[in-house]
């Protein structure tokens, strides 16, 4: 099966979504089902995963009406408070959706030290013992804490996005790879192949330019513990959908059938325990 880990919903308004500046003013509207169903059984992937872009309970509500109205809607992560006292109460209210694998907030957005209190790492701790994952949305400033954080929850089911969005753009790697390098030595550290073209110049990216950085991804996870992702809508700002399929297909043609199955949709459906169709 063939899925997509990481695109999004929204029907769109200005101040839920004023995190789409003008520069990006191309995806100032609606993004719905009925828009991605068409473009998904174009290229051949079967299902996905819609993952929260706004920081409410509503969000995950939304998402989950369109995992019940849509059944290649496979998997759903929410948003939640990670840090609040009212957690548990809240998980437990959801506890009846299968659908909903898992939650994430905007940490790119916070202070890595964000993170590190107290009270997130036991919110992340019940997440666990309740059987969600837990996608970590972060720059690479952040890996730092992130490390530290991991040590703290050592065994939970974490993935990484975007590879932590590196400065594509700026043609930086080092510094980004010795800081990821210790986060993927764990073997219950995930990662997305997402989101990558819009870190890179909008106008005038290339492949050559992103292989490099899907390469050392690669080297550090392996294909076990990756996934394609679409980043849909976010990447049209950069790419068509199809254009991102393309750039994540021809690199895995160049592996092991075994090995682009796992990152192509396999690793996925073991990560959010997605049941074969």
């Amino acid at each position: 099966m063939r899925i997509d880990a990481h695109q999004h919903f929204w029907k769109y308004h200005p101040k839920r979504h004023e995190w789409i500046d003008e520069s990006m003013k191309s995806i100032r509207r609606d993004f719905l089902p009925t828009d991605l169903k068409p473009i998904i059984d174009h290229v051949g992937i079967d299902g996905c995963v819609a993952v929260q872009a706004e920081e409410s309970l509503k969000e995950t509500d939304f998402l989950l009406d369109l995992a019940e109205e849509n059944d290649w809607i496979q998997a759903v992560v929410g948003w939640v408070d990670i840090g609040s006292s009212d957690l548990s109460k809240t998980i437990d209210q959801y506890s009846h959706f299968t659908k909903l694998k898992g939650f994430r907030e905007i940490l790119q957005a916070k202070d890595p030290k964000y993170m590190l209190r107290e009270e997130f790492i036991k919110g992340l701790q019940l997440l666990h013992a309740k059987g969600y994952t837990y996608d970590i949305l972060v720059y690479p400033h952040h890996l730092s804490a992130v490390l530290e954080l991991v040590k703290k929850c050592e065994g939970h089911s974490f993935v990484i996005d975007h590879l932590a969005k590196p400065y594509i753009k700026d043609g930086e790697w080092k510094e980004w790879k010795k800081a990821m390098k210790p986060i993927a030595e764990r073997d219950f550290m995930y990662a997305k192949i997402s989101g990558l073209i819009t870190e890179a110049d909008w106008k005038n990216w290339n492949s050559e330019q992103i292989l490099p950085y899907i390469e050392i991804a690669l080297e550090l996870f392996g294909p076990d513990r990756l996934m394609f992702g679409s980043d849909w809508p976010v990447c049209l700002v950069a790419g068509e959908y199809e254009t991102v399929w393309r750039l994540i297909e021809d690199f895995t043609s160049t592996l092991s059938p075994h090995e682009k199955d796992q990152i192509m949709g396999l690793t996925a459906m073991k990560f959010y325990k997605i049941p074969q169709a």
